[in-house]
């Protein structure tokens, strides 16, 4: 983690340095700024690090100044002898509000709340990748309206005499003008699995798997269905892996 720390003390930037550099989040302190000027000139003509530590109260005037000037895009932990600004510092990137002498509970308290919404964000970034390119809904008819419906209300799609029905997780079920295979190249592979020629479902979808003789599996779902639903012997390996994923 790469941290700039803008302070115009001496001592009190040189302790809290050793205090990040104790902790356990691997942090790299890129550089100890001590005024508005350095830091402006600084963050105008160098790429931004993870976080930065700020002192509001600086011998050329006030951090908060140089927020609202250069739009600093990256998370802020102010760091201050006065209280009177807490509020106006949430309005911008503001991990957190530490008083001086800043104490090692609150500053591992922190960087827990910094790291913990980064690797939400990630997440969820990660998430977005791993679905661009997958149909989130379906447009379906229902009587003479149009439904949307998001595939995450999807139980599973099941194909029957020629006809592809969409079957919702409250049990309601829509006609679609496509075919099983069809369907299968628009949906999210790590979400649904083809099990047989008749069956894409969920994996939310699936209550039970048990074993038969000869490799082959039975899957109950739910919304439940009237046949038997079963995986072959071919087939099965390939489920497995999927589903403990």
């Amino acid at each position: 983690m790469k941290v700039v720390i803008i302070e115009d003390e001496a001592p009190a930037a040189a302790r809290l340095r050793k205090m990040l550099m104790a902790t356990s989040y691997g942090i790299e302190v890129d550089e100890v700024l001590d005024s508005l000027a350095r830091a402006k000139a600084w963050l105008q003509t160098n790429p931004l690090p993870d976080l930065i530590f700020m002192d509001i109260e600086l011998s050329d005037g006030l951090s908060l100044e140089l927020v609202r000037e250069v739009r600093v895009a990256c998370p802020v932990v102010f760091v201050t002898a006065y209280d009177e600004y807490w509020q106006e510092a949430f309005e911008y990137n503001n991990i957190d509000y530490l008083l001086k002498p800043v104490k090692a509970e609150r500053l591992e308290a922190a960087l827990r709340k910094f790291s913990e919404m980064k690797a939400y964000f990630m997440s969820r970034y990660l998430q977005l990748l791993a679905n661009r390119g997958h149909k989130e809904k379906f447009l379906v008819r229902r009587g003479t309206e149009f439904v949307s419906i998001r595939t995450e209300e999807i139980a599973y799609f099941q194909a029957s005499h020629k006809l592809v029905c969409l079957v919702r997780r409250d049990g309601s079920k829509f006609i679609l003008d496509r075919s099983l295979a069809e369907v299968e190249k628009e949906v999210d592979p790590a979400t649904f699995y083809r099990l047989n020629r008749k069956y894409l479902v969920n994996t939310i979808a699936i209550r039970k798997v048990s074993a038969l003789p000869k490799s082959k599996l039975l899957v109950e779902l739910e919304p439940a269905i009237k046949e038997e639903l079963i995986v072959s012997s071919e087939n099965s390996a390939g489920f497995k892996k999927w589903w403990g994923k």
